[in-house]
């Protein structure tokens, strides 16, 4: 077992393990908990209602990051990965809402169950498809896993700043008596919020520049408690969700009933999952590289398996698709710290926190832009990996290898900078054409196949081990 290996399954003492995923947790709390609201304020569901589906969609997060992080046989990734729902469901499953709207009336309980089976048949659909997928590795020689991952990491710097604003991410969208939209929010850049993300940001620097060891490695989590208490000194903190959540939930399986079958939400999902497992694969290259562990096809394979296994669960405990969290792949990156127990710790706050309400809303307690001077540290890591995997790319000798990247990233940049530029194309293409990640990937790989060629597979996951190799080093 190589040293990378040893890495990745060090079990770290408790204490290290609870604050790290801790931490983890804290990072893509925001995130996790955003779809549900969404589609529960679209639906008009009321508040009890709405953090029930919070609360099955942070237990399903845990089990889900069990799934993938310390994996099963044939299931898993098994990195310091967390799961949480994709972003990519959230535009089909608005549009299936307001065609029943539209049809007359929207009955919450009827809707859901449509949801969740689709959502189940996704995750199958997923499971299948798995193994097929992974064997598309050829197809991601370095200059094409590089240039994925600098958008991952350009794509989540929009919600870091959001954040260090004051707004949730721009993908997520409030919802305003029932109708989802983009809604102005007249604190968002208030100069008290911005002071405190350059505050927490200022904290985060400091302790990894002069802090050893363990604090080091805490140094994002250190950054959020402290500007958590600044916040709370400023009066800028509200307890009140925290002090009228319950100590205990129950959640189970199928509870708003069966799931219902149809054939155009299930081939849309589907669709979906297709889009996550893309996104996916960019997100466990971008951990390789950062592990120092090889991803070849069996990891690939286990690693998407697990991302269907994650979107049926999220079928059966009432909540939606899941997929690797790319949040988290930064943090991986600023702590240095490999071990993949630490994401398990991390699933189990999760699960804990769908058991306790009056905890989850502690968490939820915390503003955004606390959280937004982490993420401009976390989500910036990303892209700076997919910079360093292009540094070994062969750009002088084969300059079409600078059209892959430029015309890749121009592509991806597209529902970045002008979010209506699809409006028009047919409404069952939406979720392919609001991925910026994935039209990178697309054009990416076909523009490689154009300049460069079929790459074998042998080649293609020798320039992925080089790649580690020199990202260990």
């Amino acid at each position: 077992m190589d040293k990378a290996t040893d890495q990745v399954n060090e079990i770290l003492p408790a204490p290290r393990l609870l604050a790290l995923g801790l931490q983890h947790v804290l990072v893509m709390y925001a995130g996790a908990v955003a779809v549900p609201f969404i589609i529960a304020g679209a639906l008009g569901l009321g508040p009890e209602q709405r953090a029930f589906l919070i609360n099955a969609d942070l237990l399903a997060c845990g089990l889900a990051t069990l799934v993938q992080a310390y994996g099963f046989p044939g299931v898993g990734i098994r990195l310091p990965v967390l799961m949480g729902v994709t972003f990519a469901s959230v535009s089909p499953m608005l549009a299936f809402i307001g065609a029943a709207k539209a049809a007359g009336g929207v009955d919450p309980n009827a809707v859901l169950v449509t949801l969740y089976g689709s959502v189940i048949a996704a995750g199958i659909f997923g499971l299948l498809v798995a193994p097929v997928i992974s064997r598309l590795l050829p197809l991601f020689p370095p200059v094409v896993t590089g240039t994925i991952i600098t958008l991952i990491g350009i794509s989540l710097m929009r919600i870091g700043i959001n954040w260090a604003g004051g707004l949730p991410s721009s993908t997520m969208r409030k919802v305003v008596d029932g109708v989802a939209g983009d809604f102005p929010n007249p604190a968002f850049g208030a100069l008290d919020n911005m002071g405190i993300a350059l505050f927490v940001l200022v904290v985060i620097l400091l302790i990894t520049k002069y802090a050893k060891g363990f604090i080091a490695n805490v140094a994002v989590l250190a950054g959020i408690i402290v500007g958590g208490v600044a916040a709370a000194a400023l009066g800028k903190m509200n307890f009140a969700p925290v002090a009228a959540s319950p100590w205990v939930a129950i959640v189970y399986p199928f509870q708003f009933g069966l799931p219902r079958f149809e054939l155009v939400p299930v081939i849309t999902m589907c669709l979906v999952m297709i889009v996550v497992m893309i996104e996916s694969t960019g997100m466990f290259l971008a951990l390789g590289e950062m592990t120092g562990k090889k991803i070849g096809t069996a990891e690939l394979t286990r690693g998407l398996r697990a991302d269907g296994v994650g979107t049926i669960l999220g079928g059966i405990f009432n909540t939606f698709p899941y997929t690797s969290f790319s949040q988290n792949v930064g943090l991986v990156g600023v702590t240095g710290v490999r071990s993949r127990y630490v994401a398990v710790a991390g699933g189990v706050i999760l699960v804990l926190l769908g058991f306790i309400p009056k905890l989850a809303a502690l968490f939820a307690a915390v503003p955004l832009y606390v959280l937004g001077g982490a993420g401009l540290v976390m989500f910036g890591m990303v892209a700076a990996t997919g910079a360093r995997i292009l540094t070994n790319v062969d750009f002088r000798n084969n300059r079409n290898n600078l059209y892959v990247v430029a015309i890749s990233i121009g592509f991806g940049m597209i529902p970045l900078v002008a979010p209506n530029f699809f409006e028009h194309f047919p409404a069952v293409m939406k979720p392919l054409m609001e991925s910026g990640i994935l039209l990178t990937s697309i054009v990416a790989v076909a523009l490689n196949l154009f300049f460069n060629g079929w790459t074998s597979a042998e080649a293609a996951l020798e320039g992925a081990a080089s790649a580690a190799h020199a990202a260990e080093a």
